[in-house]
């Protein structure tokens, strides 16, 4: 049995830590596509994600703020509606 964590088993939160750790930027208005592709490719470094987000509100608490808040509204929109193919 894997222990990557599933879409259907994270809630908001843990979707905004793994697209917080990713390189997408919000002065790329990365779109749907985009945000969802980044989360999914990330998804098994899950745990990862979530050290590096301690780590940068510990290192960088004057950035971390904007980029969580960035991510929490992005995350909330890219899974609000199911996205349909091109």
């Amino acid at each position: 049995m894997s222990n990557t964590p599933t879409l259907t088993s994270l809630t908001t939160s843990d979707l905004a830590e793994i697209l917080f750790c990713c390189e997408l930027q919000e002065s790329d208005h990365p779109s749907t596509e985009q945000v969802r592709a980044a989360i999914d490719d990330r998804l098994g470094a899950y745990s990862t994600c979530v050290a590096t987000v301690a780590q940068e509100a510990g290192d960088h608490p004057e950035t971390y703020l904007a980029r969580m808040r960035w991510a929490l509204s992005t995350v909330s929109r890219a899974y609000r509606a199911p996205v349909t193919a091109a």
